[in-house]
């Protein structure tokens, strides 16, 4: 059976208990900045129209740039593929600190590309919980290099994914997805497959390929500098057969994300040898993810009595760490 409205999906997934932008700002904060001064991976989905793909980026530590609270800039070279970056594109991004679960999401509009650089408006700009890289252990591969596998053995060993989608307004996303090796990415009856894990319920990917349903991932197998990319058309699935083969800890997903390709390629990724993603470095102590989700939720436009209560109740000492050390031990599966 197959989902064709958000009610559907929300029925299987559950409406989140607080505000969808609660903790969505439209700028690059203090906090922000100090997490791209650190950052040396990302994740950039790129899209126009019907068409999204998305390329990994990576280079030194910081080589992301602020340009003031609104806009950002990278070298073009620090692109895996560069080509995708066109002025007046939506795009979504996902920055990555070594050894730090959590991730910044900043999603807006390509300003300008001029000069080897891509210059990107900020639209919004929140935190992502660290429930994809627990689940996949992201930053502790068994191994470190090159793969030999081919499309089906990297597929067997894939831990971590990330789901470009993009929605009929043409506003780009990109999600990340972990799961245990042989539990993240399935091949049935020609689908390309993945399950939705509990999470932040904003549902954006879900919204985006009800809309349009032209996708495209990257596939990861934590330590290889190499990705798989799968480009298709995506629909959402609730057969019980298809939910029992990515069972996890004695639970079922809530649903399954299902990908017809039209094409899949693996590609070697100087992004991530450039970053040097592994080893993981030790975190940051400057970056405290409660710290950061509580600002932004505190900072957030949002003006609804839920989102009043919300931050009434995150500004109590040590609700925050609670809640979240609480969600992460009690809802991973």
């Amino acid at each position: 059976m197959k989902l064709t409205t958000i009610e559907q999906v929300q029925k299987r997934v559950g409406i989140s208990p607080a505000p969808r932008d609660l903790k969505v700002i439209d700028y690059v904060d203090e906090h922000a900045l100090r997490w791209l001064s650190h950052c040396s991976f990302a994740f950039i989905a790129l899209g126009e129209g019907a068409n999204i793909r998305v390329s990994a980026a990576g280079g030194a530590k910081g080589f992301v740039s602020a340009e003031g609270s609104k806009a950002l800039s990278i070298s073009l070279d620090a692109l895996d593929n560069s080509s995708l970056v066109q002025s007046g594109i939506s795009f979504g991004a996902l920055f990555m600190v070594s050894g730090m679960e959590e991730t910044l999401r900043v999603n807006g509009k390509v300003s300008s590309v001029a000069n080897g650089k891509a210059c990107f408006e900020v639209q919004e700009c929140y935190l992502h919980c660290a429930k994809s890289f627990k689940r996949s252990d992201f930053w502790m591969p068994p191994s470190i290099g090159q793969s030999e596998a081919d499309v089906a053995d990297f597929l067997q060993q894939a831990q971590f994914l990330v789901l470009a989608s993009i929605n009929a307004s043409g506003e780009a996303d990109v999600s990340p997805k972990g799961d245990p090796a042989g539990f993240m990415i399935q091949e049935h009856d020609g689908y390309i497959c993945f399950a939705d894990r509990p999470g932040n319920r904003r549902i954006d990917s879900f919204h985006n390929i009800l809309e349009q349903p032209s996708v495209c991932l990257l596939v990861m197998v934590p330590g290889v500098a190499q990705v798989l990319e799968v480009v298709g058309t995506a629909d959402l699935c609730v057969d019980e057969a298809l939910l029992d083969q990515f069972e996890v800890q004695g639970k079922k997903p809530n649903l399954i994300t299902r990908i017809k390709p039209t094409s899949m390629t693996m590609l070697s990724s100087e992004a991530i040898s450039n970053s040097v993603l592994w080893p993981a470095k030790e975190r940051p102590v400057d970056l405290v993810p409660a710290d950061i989700f509580k600002a932004h939720i505190q900072r957030s436009k949002e003006s609804s009595i839920q989102a009043k209560i919300a931050r009434a109740a995150v500004s109590l000492p040590g609700a925050m760490e609670k809640g979240l050390q609480f969600d992460y031990k009690k809802n991973m599966y």
